[in-house]
């Protein structure tokens, strides 16, 4: 059992415990040596890594998504936490436990799960039911859409962090309805549930949280108006321009042509989509940012590329 987790170093302390290697790049010094450059990870955290000598004889005995024992100093670069790693040595199977590896959400899936059929079963609309029971009743995809992150980084990147993610949304939807009665309960509770579907299929989470080559080729929109016209098809007389409707919360729900929405919303339910989704994750991230920060400074955490701004710790009061 691992006795030591990256939510528990210090700086200024030599290390020896295992991690999951997320991230492997050679890179070169300015001298033309080369130098490892690592993301090393656990349940609680990911850690940037650097080692610096003895690259030639090492790089070949470990690869991305193994698991490594690694004997380190931990420092701060930049107002983060770093490792200079001294030593590493791939590890056998039979050394780690999964379950120490991997992050993943800290309710009950099955319970979450359980919610998201209730939502569902209280759909007026019979089509967009019947498509979504459909949908979730797969047991195939019910089993990917259990376990798989909502991202790769950026916000529920956690096993369980799709559904987590999802049911959220659903419920932030159902608020919206009941505080502005014009909206239509029943799509927008359709585009929450099918808005990230894709994600099943474009991020592999066996090991480290990566793409997949349809990920990488197609994205997670393409990926999910796939599935959604599959199981369309599937269902008698579903009317299509309700089926236009959805595949437009499907590509809109980015909001922006610069973070990759092929079209802007263009009707409320789909504009309520993508601010109330933009909302779950950015606040989601916000909160994780916070919580797992090591700046020194007990009010300002690290400059955030994802925020463009170091982000103030004492706003409870």
């Amino acid at each position: 059992m691992k006795d030591l987790f990256v939510s528990d170093l210090e700086p200024n302390k030599v290390i020896t415990t295992t991690f999951l290697v997320r991230v492997k790049e050679v890179r070169a010094k300015k001298t033309g040596e080369p130098y490892l450059s690592l993301t090393l990870g656990d349940k609680s955290g990911s850690l940037d890594a650097k080692m610096w000598d003895n690259v030639a004889e090492v790089e070949p005995t470990f690869d991305r998504d193994d698991f490594v024992k690694v004997r380190g100093l931990v420092q701060l670069f930049r107002n983060r936490q770093q490792l200079t790693v001294h030593r590493i040595r791939r590890c056998q199977e039979s050394e780690v436990e999964y379950g120490d590896y991997f992050p993943k959400t800290t309710r009950d899936v099955e319970q979450m799960f359980g919610e998201l059929l209730a939502l569902v079963g209280g759909i007026g609309n019979p089509h967009l039911k019947k498509l979504l029971e459909n949908l979730l009743n797969d047991s195939e995809f019910a089993l990917k859409f259990k376990q798989a992150p909502a991202a790769k980084s950026l916000h529920h990147a956690w096993l369980g962090g799709l559904l987590e993610h999802t049911l959220s949304l659903c419920q932030l939807c159902q608020g919206m309805a009941r505080h502005y009665p014009g909206l239509d309960q029943d799509l927008l509770l359709a585009g929450a549930v099918l808005h990230d579907i894709g994600k099943t299929e474009e991020l592999s989470y066996s090991r480290s949280f990566a793409y997949t080559t349809e990920g990488q080729l197609l994205g997670h929109m393409i990926l999910e108006l796939d599935l959604v016209n599959r199981k369309v098809a599937e269902i008698e007389d579903f009317p299509p321009r309700l089926k236009t409707l959805i595949q437009h919360l499907i590509i809109s729900h980015h909001g922006e042509y610069e973070f990759g929405s092929p079209k802007l919303p263009m009707f409320p339910e789909a504009l309520v989509l993508h601010c109330l989704d933009n909302l779950d994750s950015k606040l989601v991230s916000m909160q994780d940012l916070i919580a797992g920060d090591t700046n020194p400074d007990p009010e300002w955490t690290a400059y955030y590329p994802m925020f463009g701004r170091p982000l103030f710790k004492g706003s409870k009061i």
